[in-house]
This record gives C-alpha cells, structure tokens and sequence, in this order.
C-alpha cells in the first residue's frame, strides 16, 4: 500500500521546540495563576493568605446569621371558644345544691355560736339585759330576763333549725331552677358563653 496523500509539512513548534513542562514562563506572568472567577469579590477583596473581607473585620458566623423582622409576631394568638349552655341537669343541680346549702348551714352554726361567745366576752347580754329588766320590771317581777332568754343552747338551736330549713329550701329552689332553664333553653337556645385560652 502506498501513501497518496503527498508531502506533508513539518511544525518546527513540536519538532524542534520544548515540551509543554520545559518551557520558560512569559516575562508578563510573574506570580501564581488565578482562575477567573464566576462571582465579583467583596469590596476590599482577600488579604493576606486568601482571608475574605469579612473573616479580617471579625464578623463569625453566629454574627451573620440571619435577623428576623421586626415587625414579625412574637406573642402566640389567644385561641376562643364559644359555646353555649343548652341544658343543666336537675339531678346533678340537686346534689350540688344539697352539698353547698349542707356547708352553708355548718358554717351558719358555727358564726353564730363563735358571735355568741365574742358577745358574751365583751358583756353585751348583761348590759343590755339589765336595761330591759329594769325597764320592764314591775313591783311584783324583775322584768325580762335577756341573758336566760339568750343563752347558746338557744342559739345554737335556733340556729340549727335554721340551717335545715335552709338546706331543704335551697335545694328544692335550685332544682326547680334547673327545671325552668332547661325550658327557656328550648325557647332561646340558652346561655352563650366565650372561653378564652389562658396566656
């Protein structure tokens, strides 16, 4: 087989010349190469060693997080529920009426017997006493007596009479009560109340 392509020229560049490793930089290009870069460097460019701008004035990168706006919501919004009290039931309202109007009663009881005591103490009932008996004494009585009249076991009875017919009329009003409401509810649709989630 034979070459019919001819005489070819020579480069003398590749033929005579040096290798790429063994050629002598350009007098221009003193220096180490810095590629172009795709991106403008900060204002002041890099300083010594290829430090950034920002790394020489201290700023760390806790300090250049980001901020947050200020105009941002910081508090949570208050959550609310309307609802609304469509029936009471009387059972339930009965004994916790029973239950209130019993500490009601004992707590009656026990003020009085403690006011009894103060006023006692302070020699109310023998002053007032001896008033009415000498004003409604006669020649054949000695009057009123106030103090025999008003003595604790009295009170304490009377008192607790009291308390019981406090119980029963507190109770059966409340009951009747919860009767009544659950009637007007079925009308008017009943009591409407907002809650509102604590802070």
């Amino acid at each position: 087989m034979t070459d019919t392509r001819g005489p070819q020229p020579q480069y003398e560049g590749y033929a005579t010349g040096p290798l790429p490793g063994e050629r002598e930089p350009a007098p221009g290009q003193a220096g180490p190469y810095h590629p172009p870069q795709a991106y403008p460097s900060p204002p002041g460019g890099t300083q010594g060693g290829g430090r950034p701008y920002g790394a020489q004035q201290g700023v760390g990168p806790a300090q250049t997080a980001r901020k947050p706006r200020t105009g941002a919501r910081t508090t949570p919004r208050t959550r609310k529920a309307r609802l609304r009290v469509s029936k009471a039931d009387p059972w339930s309202v009965m004994k916790v009426s029973f239950l209130l109007s019993i500490a009601l009663g004992i707590c009656t009881v026990v003020a009085s017997a403690v006011l009894w005591m103060v006023m006692d103490a302070m020699g109310v009932f023998s002053t007032v006493g001896g008033t009415i008996s000498e004003a409604t004494g006669s020649n054949e009585g000695n009057g009123f007596d106030l103090q025999a009249f008003l003595s604790l076991p009295r009170v304490l009875v009377f008192t607790s009479v009291i308390a019981v017919i406090d119980v029963v009329l507190a109770t059966a009003l409340a009951t009747l009560g919860a009767f009544i409401y659950n009637l007007s509810a079925g009308f008017v649709g009943g009591v409407e109340l907002t809650l509102a989630e604590d802070e």
